[in-house]
């Protein structure tokens, strides 16, 4: 388990929001409390997120872009390239971070392990907060109107209070 941080993405009656916090933890200490984990990519058309070395997520960031205009825009076939070469090349496989990637279709969490999983309730979440984000959203989508941006909100205001690895600094994007 990556222990850094908390990103949650939700896909809820045709809109799609991500959001994480700004927590970043080296060992037992706190270093930043507001760096952006998230990002809008592919003409602001996917969102994505990542929890682990900064550095390697961005090294993961700029691949999967390459592999959503190589695919033209298709999420499924961009994550689907990305963990197969994440997998076998002999730099990637040594990056240490977790992806979340979604449009208005599908979500998508993507590891270095090969793992590709597309929830069946359009809610992805990783990091150490992720557990208690990923429940909360999904009571939140079921027992509430909240739209994707509040769920995604109110989650991480949840996991937050909770994992010592995640702050109340949350960024959040939609569209």
């Amino acid at each position: 388990m990556i222990l850094s941080t908390t990103i949650i993405g939700v896909c809820h009656k045709g809109k799609v929001a991500i959001g994480g916090d700004g927590q970043v933890t080296v060992e037992n200490t706190i270093m930043k409390h507001s760096a952006n984990k998230i990002r809008k990519l592919y003409n602001n058309k996917v969102l994505a997120g990542f929890a682990g070395s900064a550095a390697d997520a961005i090294t993961l960031f700029e691949r999967f872009e390459k592999k959503l205009d190589e695919s033209h825009g298709n999420l499924q076939k961009s994550v689907i390239n990305l963990a197969k070469d994440w997998r076998t090349d002999k730099v990637l496989r040594r990056l240490e971070a977790l992806l979340i990637v979604l449009n208005k279709e599908s979500a998508y969490l993507i590891s270095g392990s090969g793992d590709v999983i597309e929830p069946d309730d359009g809610i992805v979440a990783i990091g150490s907060g992720g557990a208690y984000a990923l429940a909360s959203a999904r009571t939140l989508k079921k027992h509430t109107n909240l739209n994707a941006r509040e769920i995604v909100e109110e989650s991480l205001r949840i996991a937050s209070s909770i994992c010592v690895y995640t702050n109340d600094n949350i960024t959040i994007e939609t569209f």
